[in-house]
């Protein structure tokens, strides 16, 4: 099979199979695919709603959405709110595609989402909370969630509440109002006890986070379910300053602190429409957990390995509608490091990553830590500014594991990495092979804002010619004048209709490869 043909049949396995809570529309280059209610996002009031462009969608500007036969909204983007619902009822909804003629294509087959009853509020204040920066309210807070009844939901109202750790359980809805802030304490001891946890690729014992949910178990099943944190306030962390006070005299370092959202074998969690910032080290941390949302969120991270969201050898991951300015990756997709991350083999599978913006961090990125294996990546409609590497894969001669069928579609960037030698986060004991990096898709890229001083593109696998990076395809690949490419021990690998501005090639630089086409 020639490399042309195999690309794609990869890229159409991915936009049909890659997630297995989609549902699959029609036939029909024009009709929308997989559609889904987003995971956790039903209220008693809305449901949020996601989907994959049509094969054919180059004359499309945007959707017609549809509930029960009734023509309810437009969105030019892959998703879209219903707002005005009636509780736990049953809707139809389905989408129809929309050209610049007004022409539109056949109805996507309608998907049935239920909204959830109404749920009862328990209200911070009334278990003795109070909006003052002198009181700590953890045990009020605490007290709310766990009176908390089934599909309940514990409102934080307008104003600034002080707090230590706090736990999360199933089936329950923490809601910020709008003026509503939930400020993190910056002293150490209010993050105590100790709990087990995973932070770049090791369990141990570490501080507690500002939310935690779940109990780390890398053998077992979720531990809890159908969790919710959305609102329209803002969750605020004790910072950098709290990061450096767990740091010190912590047998573990940097890797003891606490996160500011940090799920576990959790299952179906939504995280909505908040302002989250000045996290002690990662924003938001899940690993081993399944169907996690992260939709319309504004991190905002200053501290030391400030990520802004990690998915951590969890399945089925969509993140949309987020903004992201950090300290460190923007999103970085993890599995384990070596040896453990061989050893636990719990792979990071099914991430979805469209309509975000980041405008500062290191990069949207893959790794370090994917000893576990990493699969079906797809980043859609991503506006990514001024990243140090941009969209980047990055692996160590150590890791072992693998990363397979990423697209990237549709984006504009300065940057595309992928380097094996990483110069730090490599303690441990080596993986016994090498890690596998084949099927990658980037396609219909405006990188014009590059910076040209060093390659553009950066592809370098293995010098070991059996683990080359390999299936590789760049098509449509807008770049500045003077761009450079590297590419360096690689195999089976395409450029098509990768210009720059003036119409040029750009500068190749190909060492170590085979079947190098451009």
């Amino acid at each position: 099979m020639c490399l042309k043909s195999f690309i794609s049949k990869i890229l159409v396995g991915l936009l049909l199979t890659m997630f297995p809570l989609f549902a699959q529309c029609e036939v029909g280059t024009t009709v929308v695919q997989n559609l889904i209610s987003a995971p956790e996002t039903e209220t008693s009031s809305s449901i949020t709603l996601l989907w994959n462009k049509p094969v054919d969608y180059k004359d499309v500007v945007g959707y017609d959405i549809y509930l029960n036969g009734r023509n309810v909204g437009f969105s030019k983007i892959t998703n879209f709110t219903i707002n005005g619902l009636k509780p736990n009822r049953n809707y139809s909804v389905s989408i129809v595609s929309k050209d610049s003629n007004g022409k539109k294509s056949e109805n996507c087959k309608p998907i049935t989402v239920k909204t959830k009853p109404q749920g009862k509020v328990f209200n911070i204040l009334d278990y003795g909370a109070k909006a003052d920066s002198g009181i700590v309210n953890t045990r009020a807070i605490q007290k709310a969630i766990d009176a908390c009844s089934v599909g309940g939901i514990v409102l934080i109202p307008s104003g600034t509440f002080v707090s230590g750790a706090l736990f999360l359980k199933s089936n329950m809805t923490l809601y910020i109002a709008k003026g509503g802030v939930l400020k993190g304490r910056a002293n150490r001891e209010d993050y105590l006890p100790f709990i087990k946890t995973r932070f770049e690729g090791w369990e141990f014992q570490a501080f507690a986070s500002l939310f935690t949910a779940g109990k780390l178990d890398e053998k077992g099943p979720s531990n809890l379910k159908n969790i919710s944190i959305r609102g329209e306030g803002k969750i605020s962390g004790g910072g950098a300053s709290l990061g450096k006070s767990m740091t010190d005299n912590n047998a573990n370092g940097g890797r003891g602190r606490g996160r500011l959202i940090c799920l576990m074998n959790c299952e179906n969690v939504n995280i909505q429409g908040l302002t989250i910032e000045e996290s002690p080290c990662w924003t938001i941390h899940y690993t081993y957990s399944k169907n996690v949302t992260c939709n319309g969120l504004n991190i905002n991270s200053t501290a030391s390995n400030g990520d802004g969201i990690d998915p951590d050898s969890s399945i089925n991951s969509y993140i949309f509608n987020c903004s992201f300015s950090t300290g460190d990756d923007c999103i970085a997709i993890k599995s384990g490091k070596n040896p453990e991350g061989n050893k636990v083999a719990r792979p990071c599978e099914n991430v979805y990553i469209s309509n975000c913006n980041f405008t500062k961090g290191h990069g949207l990125s893959i790794g370090s830590e994917l000893s576990g294996g990493i699969k079906n990546v797809q980043i859609i409609d991503c506006e990514l500014g001024n990243l140090m590497h941009g969209f980047q894969i990055k692996t160590t001669e150590k890791r072992g594991g693998y990363v397979e069928d990423v697209l990237l579609r549709d984006c504009n960037l300065q940057k595309i990495t992928l380097f094996t030698s990483l110069p730090y986060n490599n303690d441990g004991a080596s993986a016994p092979t090498l890690t596998r990096l084949k099927n990658f898709e980037f396609t219909n890229l405006n990188m014009l804002t590059a910076k040209t001083d060093k390659p553009v593109i950066y592809l370098e696998g293995f010098s070991d010619t059996a683990n080359y990076a390999k299936n590789i395809k760049f098509k449509n690949i807008k770049l500045p004048a003077n761009s450079k490419i590297l590419v360096k021990n690689a195999r089976d690998v395409l450029f098509e209709n990768v210009q720059t501005i003036n119409g040029d090639k750009p500068i190749y630089e190909i060492t170590e490869c085979f079947n190098i086409k451009y």
